[in-house]
């Protein structure tokens, strides 16, 4: 009995933390845009993870929770800050050429990006014909977005491919982090990935020498806060906590209903446009990731 209502519990707690991850993620790159209005992206992202390592320190203590700092424990917070580093100034960097609802739906590729890198490195299952399938629509999907942003304005593509990247380094320190198998609680990879990452941004912006914006919009300073505190410290925690107890492909699929609510928000909160080749586009990809995730549970 104790066993059963401990597994519950789990359980509970993992689709909890997964609906969480979900939420944020759908709201984040409109938060993202917003946080980079009339004043520097480089300023948005550096600001941001200075708020979430200033944040997770102090509730690391109050929680409890201690850093470890043995060789696979370094390992992990290297693997984990590589991917805030260089996925988020990526993400920041491209969202400055597209709309705030094309970020999810290019993140939606994560799962076939991870699956692949998955199978290389962690010994997973070889993709079989569904999920070969769902990978294809979901290339094909992928080149109809990039279509579209070619007609959306003369400098989308550049977003398009920030963001491939976004996704690339995204999903290798996903699989990195799966691969070095730490067990520690979210938060103490969240604050060891970002005693990684913000040296990192603050290294950044001593090269570009960006200067310091004479003055935050009220709608850019709370956008970086709820990034800050939310996206980054709860939204990353959740994430790891989430990937230490499911495998990464599964993991990947939290981008799956994420695009479809990011769109949505776009056009009802920032009044983004939904050109008709961003929306096939994008249900390519949702229909690749569900021929991907149907082909996986089949093998199973």
């Amino acid at each position: 009995m104790c066993l059963g209502r401990a597994f519950m519990e789990l359980k509970q707690k993992i689709q909890a933390s997964y609906l969480a991850v979900v939420i944020i993620w759908s709201t984040t790159p409109l938060a993202i845009q917003w946080s980079a209005t009339d004043i520097s992206y480089l300023f948005g992202v550096t600001a941001r993870m200075l708020i979430g390592l200033a944040i997770c320190l102090p509730l690391l203590w109050f929680m409890g929770l201690t850093m470890k700092w043995h060789r696979q424990a370094v390992l992990t917070y290297l693997a984990a800050g590589l991917g805030i580093y260089g996925a988020m100034l990526c993400v920041y960097w491209g969202a400055q050429y597209i709309p705030s609802g094309w970020i999810s739906v290019l993140f939606g590729l994560t799962p076939i990006v991870t699956g692949l890198m998955a199978r290389r490195f962690l010994g997973e299952k070889p993709l079989g014909g569904a999920r070969l399938i769902g990978v294809f629509t979901g290339i094909l999907g992928l080149v109809v977005v990039f279509y579209g942003s070619l007609h959306f304005s003369e400098h989308a593509w550049y977003g398009v491919v920030a963001l491939l990247l976004a996704v690339t380094l995204h999903s290798a320190s996903t699989v990195w982090t799966k691969y070095l198998g730490f067990q520690a609680h979210g938060l103490v990879i969240v604050a060891g990935g970002l005693l990684v990452a913000v040296p990192l941004y603050l290294l950044t912006w001593s090269v570009v020498q960006e200067p310091w914006p004479q003055q935050i919009p009220v709608r850019a300073g709370w956008s970086i806060l709820y990034l800050g505190v939310v996206a980054t410290v709860l939204g990353f925690a959740a994430f790891f906590w989430v990937l230490r107890h499911v495998d990464a492909t599964r993991v990947a699929l939290l981008t799956l209903i994420t695009p479809i609510l990011a769109l949505w928000l776009g056009r009802w909160l920032n009044a983004e446009s939904l050109t008709w080749a961003v929306v096939a586009g994008t249900l390519l990809i949702l229909t690749g990731l569900l021929l991907y995730e149907f082909g996986e549970r089949r093998e199973s």
